[in-house]
Parts: structure tokens; C-alpha cells; sequence
């Protein structure tokens, strides 16, 4: 995060948790092609399912992020104190879910400083609105500038290693639209019989 008010920052933080619950939800309902429709100003999103550390549970984290060359990448807005980072830090073995598919992959930080800041801007640009909520335009920073505001980002690699199907992925709630659309279409011919 950059250099704010920690008033700001809680409402930036909590905002962000309420924004991830809505994302969570859309994506589960099929619809994680629609949040990637605008990345320019809405941005790209991807689910992270990565377990607690603390109890082990399954968690899933709408984070933003960036494809290059065909390697996916991400960050940490709110520095190495988010919980979604602490847990890939004490288990990398994840799972994300992007628009074109669902993959297995492992996550590792990213330390490299000559290949870190020009990934990382990556990821910003791939971020659309999120990056200037925090006062970032990693389209025009310069480097040097761009790397002291965001010297606290953790940059982390996900290396897909295969190819996931089955139960429990995107789109796993998607059964509610034919019985919501058979609901309402009733529910609109009953009423015009009245």
C-alpha cells in the first residue's frame, strides 16, 4: 500500500473484502467471464483457492492479475500482512481459477529485482481501477517512483501444473439459473392471469 492514512487504508480494506465477497459469488455463479469484460478500467480477476494456515481450510481469494508469457502473476495491494499472501507463504500448493480455465499450480514470490518492477507494472495495468485506488498509475510512474511506492507489494508467480475439471470449481453454483429462470417465468405467467 502506498503511503496513506491508516484511516484510508481500513476503508480501502474493507471495501475490498466486500468487493472480493461480491466477485467470489459471481465467479461461482458462472459468471468470472463477465468481471474480466472491461479489464482495461474494471480489471482482470482470477480466484486464488489456497488453504488457512492456521485451521487448514480451503479459502478463495479474487485477486488481480497479469499473464506473461503464458506465466500468471499477482500481487498483494495491502503488503505481506494480507491473509490470502500469509497462506501461500505457509502452503504454496494452490489453485486458480482464471477466465479460460482451472489449473493446479504451486506459488512462488518473485525476489528477482531485474525482472520483478516490469512484472509487477504488469500486474498494476492488469489491475485497472485497484491501482489508482491506492494512488498508483503504473501506466505513466516511472520506474524509480513506481518501485518505492510499491517496494512493500509481494509479486508472486503461479506455476499452473495441470489441468482441473470436475466438482467444487467455477461456476459450481451455476445450477441456480435454470430453476431462478423457471421460478421467475412462472411466477410472470401466473401473475398475467390474475
Amino acid at each position: 500500500m502506498t503511503d496513506t492514512d491508516p484511516q484510508l487504508e481500513e476503508k480501502l480494506r474493507q471495501g475490498f473484502k466486500y468487493l472480493n465477497r461480491f466477485m467470489l459469488i459471481m465467479w461461482r455463479l458462472g459468471l468470472g467471464n463477465w468481471l474480466n469484460a472491461w479489464p482495461q478500467v474494471l480489471g482482470r480477476y482470477m480466484v486464488i483457492t489456497h488453504t488457512g494456515r492456521k485451521l487448514g481450510r480451503l479459502r478463495r481469494t479474487p485477486v488481480n492479475y497479469a499473464i506473461v508469457a503464458n506465466e500468471i502473476y499477482c500481487t498483494a495491494g495491502f503488503g505481506p500482512v494480507s491473509d490470502w499472501y500469509r497462506n501461500l507463504k505457509a502452503n504454496p500448493q494452490v489453485e486458480v481459477w482464471l477466465p479460460e480455465g482451472w489449473w493446479n499450480g504451486v506459488a512462488e514470490e518473485v525476489v528477482d529485482p531485474s525482472v520483478r518492477l516490469s512484472l509487477l507494472r504488469q500486474v498494476l495495468i492488469g489491475s485497472g481501477f485497484a491501482a489508482r485506488a491506492f494512488g498508483l498509475d503504473p501506466v505513466t510512474m516511472l520506474d524509480d517512483e513506481l518501485a518505492s511506492k510499491t517496494n512493500e507489494y509481494p509479486l508472486i508467480h503461479i506455476k499452473r501444473l495441470a489441468a482441473r475439471t470436475g466438482p467444487g470449481g467455477p461456476g459450481d453454483l451455476a445450477w441456480i439459473w435454470p430453476i431462478a429462470t423457471t421460478f421467475l417465468l412462472l411466477k410472470a405467467l401466473f401473475r398475467r392471469k390474475r
